[in-house]
C-alpha cells in the first residue's frame, strides 16, 4: 500500500510539473495574439480601401455607359436628320 501512495505522489508531482504553462509560454502565445490583432485589423482596413475603390470604379462605369448611350442617341439623330436632306 505505501508502494501505491508513494508512485502515486510521484505521478502527481511528475504531471503537475509537465501540465503546466510557464509564463514565457503564455507571454509568447500572448505575443503571437497580438500581432495577429494587428494583422486582422490591416486585413480589415485593406478589405474596406478595396470596397470604396471597388464603389469608384462602379459609379465611374455607370457615368461613362450612360455618356456613351447620350452620344449613341446624339449620333443616330444626327444620322436621321442627314437623310431626311
Amino acid at each position: 500500500m505505501k508502494k501505491l501512495i508513494k508512485i502515486t505522489m510521484i505521478a502527481l508531482a511528475a504531471s503537475s510539473m509537465v501540465g503546466c504553462a510557464t509564463n514565457s509560454d503564455i507571454e509568447n502565445l500572448q505575443t503571437q495574439i497580438d500581432g495577429l490583432k494587428t494583422s486582422v485589423a490591416q486585413a480589415s482596413s485593406d478589405a474596406a480601401s478595396a470596397n470604396a475603390a471597388a464603389s469608384d470604379a462602379k459609379a465611374a462605369a455607370e457615368r461613362a455607359a450612360q455618356l456613351s448611350q447620350d452620344t449613341n442617341s446624339k449620333l443616330d439623330s444626327m444620322f436621321k436628320h442627314s437623310m431626311m436632306k
